[in-house]
């Protein structure tokens, strides 16, 4: 295993976040360190963190990274370093069976962080064409994409709000619904052809 996937299964959110200096309460709240804020806005779980108000988002190896201004790489090989994890000797009987426990809650954790962010770039899409493809007048053909926005941004915002606040069993049903089918890869797909066709327009400008 490599060092990042060793830091993913050993070290968790909380701890990276109690270890430099952010205090997280009894409701897994706390200041955020990556913007001036005034009221606990840092969403802190065992597994992620999330900041309400600047929108930071991401697993422990993310935290470490935008804290102390890292590459990932680097971010993983200080975590390592600071928890007393070494990649030269293989890990002791009680380490490996930790590992072992967590490597299907690191895979589900890898998945929430890709199914988060074409979530939210789906949300993000679907609010620009709320406001910017809105009919101006009672006479105005409804562009279509503002269909699609009136009809699927609730339902959007409700799967990101649940990623990132919901307790692991719900995260875990969002999840699992996305990689069904393909739904996750259809709406990717979806969202490279709208990223590809607003490239075109701004070009045509």
């Amino acid at each position: 295993m490599n060092v990042f996937g060793t830091v993913k299964t050993s070290i968790n959110t909380r701890e990276a976040a109690a270890r430099y200096g952010v205090e997280v309460n009894r409701h897994g709240k706390a200041l955020c360190p990556f913007h001036n804020d005034r009221n606990p806005s840092l969403f802190v779980d065992n597994d992620h963190y999330h900041c309400f108000a600047c929108g930071e988002h991401g697993d422990v190896i993310d935290f470490t990274a935008k804290l102390y201004g890292l590459t990932l790489y680097d971010a993983a090989k200080k975590l390592a370093y600071d928890f007393g994890i070494t990649q030269d000797k293989p890990p002791d009987k009680a380490m490996q069976e930790k590992l072992n426990r967590k490597s299907e809650a690191q895979r589900l954790r890898e998945n929430e962080k890709l199914c988060f962010s074409t979530l939210m770039e789906y949300m993000k899409l679907l609010q620009t064409w709320m406001v910017v493809c809105a009919p101006r007048t009672p006479e105005d053909d409804v562009d279509s994409r503002f269909t699609e926005a009136c009809h699927w941004l609730s339902y959007v915002e409700y799967l990101v709000d649940t990623l990132i606040g919901g307790d692991s069993y719900e995260r875990n049903e969002v999840i699992e619904m996305l990689m069904t089918d393909g739904k996750l890869q259809k709406l990717q797909d979806y969202l490279k052809k709208h990223r590809k066709e607003r490239s075109y327009e701004q070009e045509e400008r």
